[in-house]
């Protein structure tokens, strides 16, 4: 998993990408987080920078859990102690699975732009609907290239070229069929049953244009959970403030409980 631990100080960051990236996506925020923190960073297995593409397994990776078990090892691998952990889109979800079945390792989850379901249905706001999924997944099977060409400013912001090529390039570097099965279990699943089993404290971050994850989503999850959990908005388009709005989120992360940026 590529992973890395940089810093120094009591207090452990842990930093987990979503979909389509790798760890570089944190580039911006790492130097200020590792001066006063220890931060580990990592490649899941699905990522185009993992060396041994064949190490994933679809059948082993259709469901959340997997990913879960494999953030605990390493976790336990690394010798963290209880940890601050911050995850981006399907990894903020990865993190609350774990912290059910671990809790003791995490001290908050920091959920960015992160959803328990992407369908809508009659009382619930999901952002897409099953068409729209269906669509999205014919796209990627079809003609994987040309469909992440066309996602890639639609997911990030089409007013910032350069982070919209970092998007692109990482989601490209990803092998297709890989590509299709991690996007069927995010777009397909459905998370919303584990919310309310999730005692950790959380802080969910969003931006307030995301074409990814309805503005509805954090809130909704927010009652579900049972630890603490509070709702950070951040002026800006994309789902991924940590390339498009660093500056900002660094600022949300200063008012979290276990951050001292």
């Amino acid at each position: 998993m590529n992973a890395r631990l940089v810093g120094s100080g009591s207090d452990t960051v842990v930093l987990a990408h979503g979909y389509g990236t790798d760890q570089s996506v944190w580039e911006k925020i790492l130097p200020d987080l590792a001066r006063n923190h220890r931060v580990l960073a990592f490649d899941w297995i699905f990522s185009g920078a993992v060396k041994d593409p064949d190490m994933f397994d679809p059948v082993k990776y259709s469901s959340f859990d997997a990913f879960a078990d494999d953030l605990i090892a390493l976790m336990e691998e690394v010798k963290l102690g209880p940890s601050v952990f911050v995850g981006h889109s399907m990894s903020g979800m990865i993190g609350c699975i774990a912290s059910i079945k671990r809790p003791e390792l995490f001290k908050r989850i920091v959920l960015i732009g992160a959803s328990p379901r992407y369908i809508n249905s009659e009382d619930y706001e999901g952002g897409f609907d099953i068409s729209e999924v269906e669509q999205l997944l014919s796209c990627i099977e079809s003609d994987f290239h040309s469909w992440a060409s066309s996602f890639a400013p639609l997911g990030v912001d089409p007013n910032d070229p350069p982070s919209v090529t970092k998007f692109e390039n990482c989601l490209k570097r990803m092998r297709p069929e890989t590509a299709l099965s991690v996007a069927k279990l995010i777009f397909l699943g459905d998370q919303r049953d584990m919310l309310e089993k999730v005692t950790v404290p959380c802080t969910f971050v969003q931006t307030t244009n995301d074409f990814v994850v309805p503005n509805s989503v954090p809130g909704f999850m927010a009652k579900k959970i049972k630890g603490k959990s509070t709702v950070e908005v951040i002026e800006a388009d994309g789902h991924f403030p940590q390339l498009t709005a660093h500056l900002q989120l660094l600022e949300v992360l200063r008012g979290v409980p276990g951050f001292d940026l």
